[in-house]
């Protein structure tokens, strides 16, 4: 699932950002291929300053705030990062990208509830983003195991619960280690 740094890793190895976050113009993209270099470079203070800087001058762009909202949680800053995700689906809320981000963020701090409603809102925005489909059956596993850890204190003798405890640790254990719902990545 979302613990560690691996959810972060795939940031840059992602490249699902939407159609509906670009922008045309040579200088549009040139702007944003700087920003993600200094991004993939690891200069996060760098990407931040020049993506700032381009929002200064246009501030409801959603492709750069969207990159910011990912350099932030590339340098760690998960509770801006988040802020830039909710302004971006409260901004734009036919983009699932952020949604996605934003519950992927959520799952990280094992917000399992509010990560579940995001990546349903990205789904129900576009029902074709596989990507969000996946990070909602991983939280629903995740909401599932908490859900049978419950029962299993109010109830402890039910075998049909440890049997199913055992199933679907035995899903989530790989999974935490290696297939952590995947973020967005910038372009």
């Amino acid at each position: 699932m979302l613990q560690g740094r691996n959810f972060v890793a795939r940031f840059l190895r992602l490249m699902t950002l939407a159609a509906a976050l670009c922008s045309g113009g040579a200088a549009l993209a040139d702007d944003y291929a700087d920003v993600n270099q200094l991004l993939r470079n690891g200069q996060h203070a760098d990407a931040l300053a020049r993506a700032d800087q381009y929002l200064a001058a246009k501030p409801r762009d959603p492709q750069m705030r969207f990159i910011k909202g990912v350099v932030l949680t590339e340098a760690g800053r998960t509770a801006e990062a988040i802020a830039t995700f909710t302004r971006l689906t409260e901004d734009y809320p036919e983009l699932p990208e952020p949604y996605n981000n934003l519950a992927v963020l959520h799952a990280s701090q094992n917000q399992y509830d509010k990560a579940r409603a995001a990546l349903e809102m990205a789904v129900r925005t576009n029902p074709g983003y596989a990507t969000a489909h996946e990070n909602l059956g991983d939280v629903y596993a995740r909401l599932a195991a908490q859900s049978y850890a419950r029962a299993a204190q109010l109830a402890p003798g039910n075998p049909a619960l440890g049997a199913k405890q055992a199933q679907l640790r035995q899903l989530l254990e790989p999974a935490a280690k290696s297939a952590r719902p995947r973020p967005a990545a910038s372009r």
